[in-house]
């Protein structure tokens, strides 16, 4: 798909308008990191190139590892509440469930015994 000529024109278009805002761009982000004139960065001057995010915010140790606000077991993928990551979608949930618990797991019919037939 998207080999039609309308998708080709849009490409070119959008290759010829990154061509074009390039050489802004560029002086823009230079001008952020200080590269011209006096060297002097200002927040507001960064913020319109990049995300600005406070030291504060980040809770780096001095190791360099990242503080996360809970702690996941990695055989089980739980955290300390019993919940499943945001990022885990329902089907993988229930193949890590159905792996934990293997008794309860879908297809195994072990402990049910013999069904009774029915009779009409």
């Amino acid at each position: 798909m998207a080999k039609s000529l309308r998708s080709k024109r849009g490409r070119k278009m959008r290759a010829e308008k990154r061509k074009k805002n390039a050489p802004k761009e560029l002086a823009r982000l230079k001008a952020a990191l200080g590269h011209q004139g006096n060297g002097e960065i200002t927040m507001k001057d960064i913020s319109e190139v990049a995300t600005v995010v406070p030291a504060e915010k980040l809770n780096v140790n001095n190791d360099g590892k990242m503080d996360m606000d809970s702690t996941m077991n990695k055989k089980t993928l739980l955290n300390e509440h019993g919940q499943y990551p945001a990022w885990m979608s329902q089907r993988q949930i229930k193949k890590q469930k159905a792996k934990r618990n293997p008794k309860t797991s879908l297809g195994t019919s072990k402990g049910k015994g013999k069904r009774k037939k029915l009779s009409w």
